[in-house]
């Protein structure tokens, strides 16, 4: 059985024309969604990130404020994406040395009508995009994958986990 059948999408009027989701009779619910991403880098991209030697900073510094600079502005990048008013937003970092890969995990939280998915996957990419902006001058083949939801809680839908 194929996961979410007989679910309708939502960003489709009966016409098949694309339309904002009406939530305005939604209830606030406290709604977390969790999201995260890899980037793999050089050695010597690896060792100046990891030791903060990067010539041009603190690059998970500034990879950091990128990424809750863009879960704020959505709605501005994703055309049917509500304008919220996100009340978390962490980003952190976990460094694996044996793949040379930063993994990047974003939480985006809110009391509100509708989800924060988009919000956290965003601050995944922007977060990913930033660092290798910082560090493409030593290495242009970086390699930003399995960007992915990992967690939700609240609203209609409940509770979502990616499973192993």
């Amino acid at each position: 059985m194929k996961e979410n059948q007989g679910q309708e999408l939502t960003h489709f009027d009966a016409d098949g024309n694309a339309i904002m989701v009406d939530v305005s009779r939604k209830l606030d619910t406290e709604r977390v969604a969790t999201a995260s991403g890899k980037i793999t880098l050089s050695q010597d991209a690896y060792d100046r990130v990891k030791s903060g030697s990067m010539a041009k900073g603190d690059v998970l510094g500034v990879a950091r404020v990128a990424g809750i600079m863009a879960a704020k502005k959505v709605d501005s990048l994703i055309p049917l994406c509500h304008p919220l008013a996100v009340t978390k937003i962490t980003i952190d970092f976990v460094y694996h040395d044996d793949l040379r890969q930063i993994e990047i995990v974003a939480v985006v939280g809110i009391t509100g009508k509708t989800g924060v998915e988009m919000e956290a996957l965003t601050a995944v990419s922007i977060t990913a995009l930033t660092i290798y902006d910082m560090c493409k001058a030593i290495d242009k083949a970086m390699v930003i994958s399995d960007i992915c939801l990992e967690k939700k809680t609240g609203g209609k839908s409940g509770t979502f986990i990616r499973p192993e």
